[in-house]
């Protein structure tokens, strides 16, 4: 697998992978497979900052006059990208934020970062009580989305499925002869069990009629509106667009934002619609479980429990759906 990796990096392709800096495991860009992190159950991050950044550039301009000169991103200087060792719910979360950025209009942006993007994912070997990727359609080892999924092996060996064309072209010459057919591997028996807590149906049908309900108010108690279980998630793709502008010129940038921040909804006469920090809870729960799921048949939510690790107030998404689920 190192020999692997280390040809891809000579490649002079963009290789990120899990990287760890004292207690921290995140994604980063990286110079040699002696970087890549081992012995972790998730990144802190998701790998959604290498197709939708926290911040870029849509265009820049420049005036003279009356005269305005606007330059687009040239978008063929985005280098080609693997993102190796990414989890299976982290692959699910590039279709929902695919669907949202190709909804309405074709995000030129999104689409070429995506399209120079190459996934290896890598089966859960372990999991722990924050994982639901099971209750929303995923699994430790969903091949769903991957160009290719690597199950490490007790004997030092790993199971490599090449899944996409993109995949098969990572396969380089000089270890296609290292490999073996891999018939009568049950690769279930080396993965994570992650228990089934609820289905997204479930969810779906209790959230018909329940935006009076006083479960929000009940679930959002603690919460401080910080926005970090936004900036974790995969799927989020709440966006903020600001000018930066002098007198010659400028820039219009985009940025992550969340609807958990009282200012999200705020409104230029200053009306807000979601006062309440109840609102803007139940505004996230229902975008990804039932606005998402009419209007672009995807659910906002991968299972990978990141939202409910970085909470600072211990909310946990888990337990919130649970309840929902068993709600009258």
């Amino acid at each position: 697998m190192e020999q692997w990796l280390g040809s891809l990096i000579k490649s002079g392709k963009r290789v990120v992978a899990p990287v760890k800096h004292d207690d921290i495991v995140d994604f980063a860009v990286i110079s040699s497979p002696a970087q890549v992190a081992d012995d972790y159950v998730q990144t802190r991050l998701s790998a959604k900052q290498y197709v939708f950044p926290k911040a870029e550039v849509l265009f820049s301009y420049k005036k003279d006059g009356k005269d305005v000169t606007i330059d687009d991103v040239n978008t063929d200087e985005f280098p080609e990208t693997v993102l190796w060792k990414l989890h299976p719910c982290d692959v699910a979360g590039l279709e929902p934020l695919g669907a949202i950025f190709n909804w309405d209009y074709k995000d030129s942006l999104y689409n070429a970062r995506r399209a120079k993007t190459t996934l290896v994912t890598f089966a859960c070997a372990a999991s722990d009580e924050y994982c639901f990727c099971a209750s929303v359609g995923g699994g430790p080892g969903n091949t769903d989305g991957s160009d290719v999924q690597v199950t490490m092996l007790p004997d030092g060996d790993a199971l490599v499925e090449l899944i996409s064309d993109k995949g098969k072209a990572l396969l380089t010459d000089d270890i296609k002869g290292e490999t073996s057919s891999a018939d009568g591997i049950d690769k279930e028996k080396f993965i994570a069990k992650v228990e089934k807590k609820f289905t997204v149906d479930e969810i779906i049908k209790k959230l018909e009629g329940s935006f009076s309900s006083p479960i929000w108010q009940e679930q959002s108690d603690r919460c401080l509106g910080c926005g970090a279980c936004a900036y974790v998630c995969p799927t989020c793709a709440c966006f903020d667009i600001q000018e930066d502008s002098h007198l010659h010129g400028g820039r219009r940038v985009r940025s992550w934002d969340s609807c958990g921040f009282s200012l999200f909804t705020l409104h230029t006469g200053g009306y807000n619609p979601r006062t309440t920090q109840s609102a803007r809870w139940r505004q996230r729960v229902l975008h990804k479980f039932s606005y998402m799921p009419e209007r672009l048949h995807v659910t906002g939510c991968t299972g990978c429990g990141r939202c409910s690790r970085a909470c600072p107030v211990d909310m946990n998404l888990v337990e919130h759906l649970t309840e929902i689920a068993s709600h009258e």
